[in-house]
């Protein structure tokens, strides 16, 4: 078996070519069993998360939990086993996306790849290139979702695509950008928000790319540059090899507070659990589709519904919060009730407080921090 290892390395887009057959005495082989090409993955986990304050002032969004396990952790574990390298892409909270990664073992090298400034999906995908060899993934650090990546690996070989996309059907396309696609997956063009009448699909971008390493050459170095509005379409137009593959199963893009909701649920339901409740938690009250992180205090007579509370929160008695989140050591004080709000880390709410619809944060906005979101977002 070793002897196979010394040759998977120059297997590459040219594994056909007459030069390779010729330096490879094992060629039909290797070819017959099936080897498989290392491969590495880009993760973009540098966004600010604006859209999820406060909660985003004080952690990276991709440290975000979800069901109690930091989001980024879902996209690793979906990796093929041969991806045996993670580079992420990372500019807001470094630090804090480095000390998570210290503890946690997945198997794979992990490269934190600290951008000099919001450089958008294409930017940072460029920044990363000095980590890529070969084949690589490109994915968004704040999807859910079913795709089955070995799945996506045989349909670009089969269709000796130059670069492949996920797909996902959606309802609204006016509010997406769709594609023009044929009945192979051959994408012909991206069409933005069209009227539902003008629309050629309703398959969106779903934030998981396959892409060979000449992509690399269709991007500058050091600039705020789209993948998806500035890049994939000068793709299209060269290679005609640029292809999508729809998935079916679930998607979220977890992108707003009421998504991030949204996907606690569901995923509570698709366990079917009626809550998740971490270790170390003391609950005197009642619960109802709502997850509770570690050493979380639920108080007599209060009531928690279709919420999440993060490690280490304190909800005092007779405490009513619905669709809510309340940060890592936060503190609803008694006899309040919170309705569809979000307390931030380490805040304390007054006894019989009452917010609706409504972030809480009274601490210092992290400098830096932007009002407005930055790049691009999934599916435009």
């Amino acid at each position: 078996m070793p002897i196979f290892s010394s040759y998977e390395s120059i297997v590459s887009d040219t594994f056909e070519s007459e030069r390779f057959i010729r330096i490879c005495p094992l060629y039909g082989i290797i070819k017959s069993i099936g080897v498989k090409r290392r491969m590495e993955a880009i993760i973009l986990a540098g966004g600010f998360g604006t859209r999820l304050r406060p909660l985003t002032y004080s952690r990276a969004k991709s440290l975000l939990p979800i069901m109690n396990k930091p989001m980024i952790s879902y996209l690793i574990d979906m990796l093929p086993k041969e991806v045996d390298k993670v580079v992420l892409a990372v500019n807001y909270r470094k630090k804090q996306i480095e000390e998570f990664f210290e503890s946690y073992d997945c198997g794979k090298e992990v490269i934190v790849n600290d951008e000099p400034k919001p450089l958008g999906t294409g930017g940072a995908v460029k920044f990363a290139e000095q980590h890529i060899t070969d084949r690589f993934f490109v994915m968004n650090s704040d999807i859910i979702c079913s795709l089955d990546l070995d799945e996506m690996i045989r349909f670009h070989e089969t269709h000796h695509s130059k670069s492949t996309i996920s797909l996902w059907p959606v309802e609204n396309v006016s509010e997406f950008g769709v594609v023009e696609i044929k009945d192979d997956g051959n994408i012909t063009r991206f069409v933005e928000k069209p009227r539902p009448e003008d629309a050629p699909s309703n398959l969106i971008n779903a934030g998981a790319y396959l892409l060979e390493p000449f992509v690399f050459d269709y991007i500058k170095t050091g600039e705020l540059i789209s993948m998806e509005k500035q890049i994939f379409p000068q793709i299209i137009r060269d290679t005609n090899r640029f292809y999508g593959y729809h998935f079916k199963g679930y998607w979220m893009d977890i992108g707003r507070i009421s998504s991030y909701l949204q996907v606690h649920e569901f995923l509570l339901k698709r366990r079917k659990q009626n809550n998740l409740i971490g270790e170390n938690c003391k609950n005197h009250g009642d619960l109802k589709n709502s997850t509770l992180g570690n050493n979380v205090v639920i108080g007599k007579g209060s009531s928690v519904e279709s919420s999440i509370i993060f490690d280490n929160a304190i909800i005092e008695e007779q405490v009513h919060l619905d669709h809510c989140v309340i940060g890592e050591q936060g503190v609803v004080g008694p006899r309040s009730k919170l309705t569809y709000s979000v307390v931030g880390d380490f805040e304390t709410i007054p006894p019989e407080s009452i917010s609706e619809n409504q972030p809480i944060w009274t601490q210092p906005i992290p400098e830096g921090y932007p009002k407005k979101q930055i790049g691009n977002v999934i599916g435009e």
